[in-house]
């Protein structure tokens, strides 16, 4: 499932947070002291302090290159700011990458190897959903979004990408399944009526209000 994060970026501002517990504590150093986290792929961060001075962080191994880590061995306030921000979703976690959704442009987080175009929460297609579809104005029901290709998916002696009406769609996008409007559009309900479905890049499907 694709994150939405409203606030996402590939590092956080340089900004204080609020306060808690013992002020002398590193917990709280870690929120109250102006630090931005910069994501550098994979599950290390920059941690850049006042004056910008930066750090690197490791959450895979728990380590930082500041003295505090390296020559005391405690767990630093730059470990501590990285995990606070992975938490609250202003930076990617180890394993996600920054993205921007390709339909309302929103920016979400996915995992690092998710090939793009990618879609944020509100815009992945749900069964039963209706969209229209914007080369013919018909208005279908989704029966299903597929994690394949649209130049993966076969349709009679074409693939979804070369078929002739998607000329012009991105050949990476997701393939959604649809059809015309039923109560329960559900794969097993189209089998059992004889339904027919088709299939579409994503790209092609104008989602309408839920």
């Amino acid at each position: 499932m694709v994150s939405t994060k409203p606030t996402s970026t590939t590092h956080s501002r340089l900004a204080p947070l609020s306060p808690g517990g013992p002020t002398d504590s590193r917990a709280a150093r870690a929120r109250s002291e102006p630090m931005a986290v910069v994501a550098l792929g994979g599950a290390r961060y920059d941690v850049v302090v006042r004056g910008g001075t930066a750090y690197t962080v490791d959450l895979d191994v728990g380590t930082c290159d500041c003295p505090d880590h390296t020559y005391r061995g405690r767990r630093c306030k730059h470990l501590r700011r990285v995990a606070i921000d992975v938490t609250a979703g202003r930076v990617p976690a180890p394993g996600e990458r920054d993205a921007a959704c390709a339909d309302c442009g929103a920016p979400c987080f996915v995992a690092a190897a998710a090939p793009d175009p990618v879609y944020c929460e509100d815009c992945t297609l749900d069964p039963g959903d209706l969209v229209r579809d914007r080369e013919r104005g018909d208005v279908l029901a989704v029966v299903e979004t597929m994690s394949a290709r649209a130049r993966d998916v076969a349709v009679g002696d074409h693939t979804v990408a070369t078929h002739p009406t998607n000329d012009g769609y991105d050949p990476d996008d997701v393939v959604v399944e649809a059809c015309y409007p039923l109560r329960d559009p559900t794969p097993q309900r189209l089998r059992e009526r004889g339904v027919r479905s088709y299939a579409f890049p994503r790209g092609r499907l104008a989602r309408l209000p839920r």
